[in-house]
């Protein structure tokens, strides 16, 4: 999740990735907590988008779902939900933001992009944010599972 704070305004955005650049991406309503309730509603259009979006990965059920260790995310409804919909899912080791291609790579992406500008209200961000999102080509992407793969090889070797 990514909490835009360079005006007084804020708001929190959650995106899923891959190699070829975003799948899914949406603002979290105001007055919204990430629960599991809303979770399990965000993973439901996210199956939907990797369904039309990426088709040969989702027919031959061949994409895998990381996300960290929120408890939204590890909630027993969510496990349940993730197990009976046969999606799999890689482990995030705990406090490890460094292995979260989101924290290293996306966010402060967009924030490079965004930076030095001012937003007059939550619909400026969010419409600067998207605009910044589409400007990311595949490459960057392409580097970024690069160099978490380098990442997960160099904490496995660390043993830890």
């Amino acid at each position: 999740m990514f909490r835009q704070s360079k005006s007084r305004f804020k708001t929190t955005l959650l995106t899923f990735f891959g190699i070829r650049g975003i799948v899914q991406y949406e603002f979290l309503p105001n007055g919204q907590t990430v629960n599991q309730v809303y979770y399990l509603e965000v993973l439901e259009r996210l199956r939907e988008e990797v369904r039309r979006k990426r088709p040969e990965r989702f027919a031959n059920n061949s994409w895998i779902l990381h996300h960290d260790n929120a408890p939204a995310h590890t909630a027993l409804s969510v496990r349940e939900f993730l197990a009976n919909k046969q999606i799999s899912v890689l482990e995030h080791p705990a406090y490890s933001t460094d292995l979260a291609p989101s924290d290293f790579f996306l966010f402060p992406k967009i924030k490079e992009i965004l930076k030095g500008r001012y937003f007059d209200d939550i619909d400026d961000i969010r419409s600067n944010t998207k605009t910044a999102l589409k400007a990311i080509p595949q490459n960057p992407f392409q580097n970024c599972f690069e160099g978490w793969i380098r990442r997960w090889h160099r904490c496995i070797a660390s043993q830890g």
